[in-house]
């Protein structure tokens, strides 16, 4: 992937016009932003939008109003939420729901709320003009806070398919997750480029939803399928149930699809340890899974108070065991060096976040600080 500078796009901080037409006709695949869905990304007002530019309006109280997605990223920000409102006196934080990750992106470009929880892949995107972005593009894309959580990806095989590695899924039948989820997106997104494509394009790539993919595991029309959640906490609901019903083995990465994760500017890689991270207590034939990540984020416009932005970041970091209490999932955070683990060169940084950073000396001068509007 080519690492395209920040002059890549002119962000247009500020501006009512972020170049956004026609988005009711956009279609979300029909997620709802649980287990990884992008859902939809219409931009008609409603879904909790009131209307407002998200801004606090000038209040002596700092506010944020944060667009948020169904699922487990919407027990993430109700955690946070509750931290919030136990550990801060000035800040007023309010969860509104929004139609996924992409969908986010297009109503923080729209002023519809002054924060939001998104993902790397889909800020690249947008940054990029690729995928739903490459039929609706924007002028700015909110800017970086702190990591949320990650959704780590991996694959698991049926017993008795005689897949073992990666290179071994070319012509079986692949189940990357329903259309329209996240972490479809960002697989598919690794998989197709160099040194993968050859692999994935030989590939049966099956569509259908998650309530139906265990049951076509069990029966035999699903050879391999993704297994994905946050490490060490859970997997997604349909992983589980796959597991319950059929014995399942790891498909061993090749050196060409560890290149490929590694080289995928949206994309995050971990290892981690099989015996801290088992699906329905299962033996899947491995001590260690290397996983792309995911990678979901705070973000901000420009347009958020810095005040309420370096409030938010001291909450979650001095009180992360708060926010952890309420949904272990939420990235468990030792020092604010930690906050920063998914922040990349070419996405600018909220300056309220940057001066959070700069406080406990964790600011790293390679990133980009952001400008405010």
């Amino acid at each position: 992937m080519s690492d395209n500078s920040i002059d890549r796009r002119k962000f247009l901080y500020g501006t009512g016009a972020v170049g956004i037409t026609g988005l009711a006709g956009c279609s979300g695949g029909g997620g709802d932003g649980s287990d990884g869905s992008d859902g939809s990304d219409g931009t008609d007002g409603s879904d909790g939008s009131d209307g407002s530019d998200g801004d606090d309006g000038g209040s002596a109280e700092l506010s944020l109003r944060v667009g948020t997605s169904a699922g487990g990223t919407q027990d993430v920000g109700l955690a946070v939420e509750r931290a919030v409102s136990q550990e801060s006196d000035t800040l007023d934080y309010s969860t509104i729901e929004s139609p996924g990750y992409i969908g986010t992106i297009y109503r923080m470009a729209q002023n519809q709320f002054n924060a939001g929880i998104t993902d790397n892949n889909s800020l690249n995107k947008a940054l990029d003009d690729r995928g739903r972005f490459s039929e609706q593009s924007v002028s700015r894309i909110p800017q970086y806070g702190f990591g949320a959580f990650p959704y780590s990806i991996y694959v698991v095989a049926r017993d008795g398919t005689d897949i073992e590695t990666f290179d071994d899924l070319a012509g079986a039948n692949v189940y990357p997750a329903e259309p329209g989820y996240s972490t479809r997106a960002t697989t598919l997104d690794v998989w197709s480029q160099d040194p993968t494509a050859d692999v994935y394009d030989q590939m049966n790539i099956q569509n259908m939803g998650v309530g139906d993919a265990p049951g076509a595991m069990e029966e035999g029309t699903i050879d391999a399928s993704i297994a994905y959640g946050a490490p060490g906490v859970r997997y997604t609901g349909f992983v589980q149930e796959m597991a319950s019903r059929v014995d399942l083995h790891y498909v061993e990465p090749t050196d060409a699809l560890i290149d490929s994760a590694e080289s995928y500017a949206g994309a995050g890689t971990t290892r981690t340890s099989y015996s801290d991270w088992q699906i329905a207590g299962t033996d899947i034939g491995t001590d260690e899974v290397f996983t792309w990540d995911l990678e979901v984020n705070y973000t901000f416009n420009p347009e958020a108070n810095p005040d309420a932005v370096y409030e938010l970041c001291r909450v979650v970091h001095e009180h992360n065991d708060v926010v952890n209490n309420g949904e272990e999932q939420f990235n468990n955070y030792d020092s604010a060096e930690g906050m920063l683990g998914y922040a990349q060169e070419r996405i600018p940084v909220h300056p309220g976040a940057v001066q959070y950073y700069k406080d406990n000396d964790a600011w790293d001068d390679s990133l980009q600080e952001g400008d405010t509007a």
